[in-house]
């Protein structure tokens, strides 16, 4: 059996990973053999997918930064429908990166009707949509949607999909994190340092417009306390060279990281981070953060001016729980002295620490029962 799955970005890359190596477990228990091809990254190449096209670092937030990207966007995309024209699969599985999903799902729709598609994590349209357009046209071409969030769930279900919520995969990957003290020991950081993890940048973009300010954050901090040591787990090795720079500019106490992203989180005291998954991932581990995001002011002009476009909030575990449990500062809000200041006090005040270590059990128990890459796994593979 041919499955053909399309994901683009960091995030993406990551769950198309942890989505294929359920899907292999579950095809041999069932006794089926599957070839897997797809749009996305190394994650997934590694776990066992034939890549199309890297789509790891094809990705932008914002309509003016995702310019450079849309030559990129539409080559690719195009190559993946060129493959699914001469080599039509037995199902499509679509994860997140709306732009190129809403143009594969489409012509599914129009030319390989008898294909079934599935929606695994679906576009965050029951956050930010502006219009029901979009909602229609995932709806018109997704056969079942795979929801993550019970408020996507119950979003999609009420617009006419066919929804079945899973829970949210990064359950299942928080599971073999080391604890606390293996992972300082490990990274050798010992018992009187403050280790705090700094997150800036999983897209090109996020290296101008939120590299600075958190350096800069990091830069009065490390003033501050003595004892701060900073670790910055890499996204994209691409990425290594500008951040190592910046570290030398800033004169900061830093280690930058690969492949150990899990046991920088496990030993962090605090983080100072980029709005995204990564957020959830901190949160299960229970690390207090300070969430970080801007975008360009053309973008921002355009969402608040001309698209009236609101959001009750940027970060993963505040949408959970539609409450802000964890401090975002977004676009005005995100200054180098509000970064400090909010940072300061989730290392230095208890009781904030123990509340944010509440509001995290809280989430957790809206986020579903461990197994949610095989039961996502169970869904599609009985679409065949």
């Amino acid at each position: 059996m041919r499955i053909f799955i399309s994901t683009g970005e960091v995030s993406g890359d990551l769950q198309g990973a942890l989505l294929i190596a359920a899907l292999k477990r579950q095809a041999v228990a069932m006794g089926v053999e599957l070839e897997i091809v797809a749009l996305g990254g190394d994650k997934m190449a590694a776990a066992g997918a034939t890549i199309l096209g890297n789509t790891s670092g094809i990705g932008s937030m914002g309509i003016f930064e995702s310019l450079p990207y849309v030559l990129p966007t539409l080559i690719v995309q195009r190559r993946a429908i060129a493959y699914l024209k001469q080599n039509p699969p037995d199902l499509v599985v679509l994860i997140d990166y709306m732009g190129p999903n809403l143009g594969v799902g489409t012509y599914m729709q129009k030319h390989l009707p008898h294909v079934p598609v599935v929606y695994y994590i679906a576009p965050q349209e029951w956050v930010w949509s502006m219009s029901l357009r979009n909602t229609s046209r995932i709806v018109g071409f997704t056969d079942k949607l795979l929801a993550i969030f019970p408020e996507e769930a119950r979003y999609f279900s009420h617009n006419g999909a066919n929804v079945t919520w899973v829970g949210h995969p990064l359950l299942d990957r928080m599971q073999d994190v080391p604890s606390r003290e293996e992972a300082r020991a490990k990274l050798g950081i010992t018992p009187e340092q403050k280790a705090i993890a700094l997150l800036p940048a999983s897209r090109r973009q996020e290296l101008k417009y939120l590299l600075p300010i958190i350096f800069q954050a990091a830069q009065t901090i490390q003033a501050k306390l003595p004892e701060a040591h900073f670790w910055i787990p890499l996204s994209l090795e691409v990425y290594r060279e500008p951040i190592e720079a910046a570290i030398k500019a800033y004169g900061l106490r830093a280690t930058v990281v690969s492949g150990q992203q899990k046991e920088v989180f496990a030993a962090a005291d605090i983080a100072i981070t980029k709005s995204g998954t990564v957020n959830l991932e901190l949160a299960l581990l229970n690390v207090p953060q300070v969430v970080v995001y801007r975008l360009s002011p053309v973008t921002v002009w355009i969402a608040r001016k001309i698209l009236k476009g609101s959001i009750p909030f940027a970060s993963p575990p505040n949408l959970v729980v539609m409450k802000p449990i964890v401090p975002e500062l977004l676009q005005e809000q995100a200054t180098p002295e509000n970064i400090t200041q909010a940072a300061m006090e989730l290392l230095l005040n208890c009781e904030r620490r123990a509340q944010t270590l509440a509001d995290y059990h809280e989430m957790r128990q809206c986020l579903g029962e461990l197994g949610v890459c095989d039961r996502a796994a169970q869904e599609i593979l009985q679409m065949l």
